[in-house]
């Protein structure tokens, strides 16, 4: 019997004592029905020691749910990378704790994967059979906000900010160890910095989202820090050319990990 593919899966996490748990081994029920022609593995990435997060992620015990963290908040971008990383997987995804996107999604991202056989399948909110409930201002933000990425990099998607995302591992072999941004525009550093170095099988696919009303309100001072690091990441990708392949010198590496990656 042919071994199974395996898919890694990264949860960042911030602050979600009360809900990590139950988030946890929803996404693990929910991936144990839908992914029966996969394997799948669960890195639950607690970013800061701030509150019960991580001793409530340490409670689940399933096979597949590893839990890592470190004691200091460092952003979503972080994260995620830390937990990319980690991974063993020969698809490398991430979807945000919370449960605002539901895990099912993973299914039709991957089945988007196999049928363009696409380096990255990105969850948009604007595929035409994606079903979202969508606060009216976050939809003016995200309007504005990808006109502009557009603008500058010239990126063909129609959402690149929703909370999930499959790469082909040879993607972030590649990718990985270039990034920089910690919090608000990593998913666009990645992307932009993928389709830079040739990864161009870039493609959407539809996600159910169900906002929470409570935790999705999206302050100026993010937008403004989501604006700057997307400012940066076009400074670094445009006119310092930080991220071609003759830069070497300028990543960090970390050899404990599996990919060598930037961790500054």
């Amino acid at each position: 019997m042919a071994k199974k593919q395996l898919i890694s899966i990264i949860v960042p996490a911030y602050r979600q004592g009360s809900t990590i748990k139950k988030d946890l081994e929803n996404i693990d029920h929910v991936l144990s029905e839908s992914l029966q022609d996969f394997d799948y593995e669960i890195i639950c990435v607690v970013d800061g020691m701030i509150d019960k997060t991580y001793e409530e992620a340490q409670k689940v015990k399933l096979p597949r749910v590893k839990v890592v963290g470190y004691e200091q908040n460092k952003g979503k971008g972080y994260a995620v990378r830390f937990g990319m990383a980690r991974s063993k997987g020969d698809l490398i995804s991430f979807l945000d704790a919370g449960m605002e996107i539901s895990p099912a999604s993973v299914m039709m991202l991957m089945a988007h994967m196999k049928w363009y056989n696409a380096d990255i399948i990105v969850g948009s909110k604007r595929h035409p059979v994606s079903r979202v409930n969508y606060p009216l201002l976050r939809h003016i933000f995200s309007i504005g906000y990808h006109l502009g990425v557009k603008i500058l990099f010239g990126l063909p998607l129609s959402d690149t900010q929703s909370g999930i995302k499959i790469f082909k591992r040879k993607v972030m072999e590649v990718v990985l160890p270039r990034l920089l941004v910690k919090k608000y525009a990593m998913d666009i550093e990645m992307l932009a910095v993928a389709r830079c170095l040739g990864f161009k099988r870039i493609y959407e696919a539809p996600i159910e989202v169900t906002f929470d009303k409570k935790t999705s309100a999206i302050s100026w001072k993010v937008i403004l820090r989501m604006v700057m690091d997307t400012l940066a990441i076009f400074y670094r990708l445009k006119v310092l050319g930080y991220y071609n392949d003759g830069n070497e010198r300028k990543w960090r590496f970390d050899p404990d990990l599996h990919f060598r990656v930037n961790v500054g």
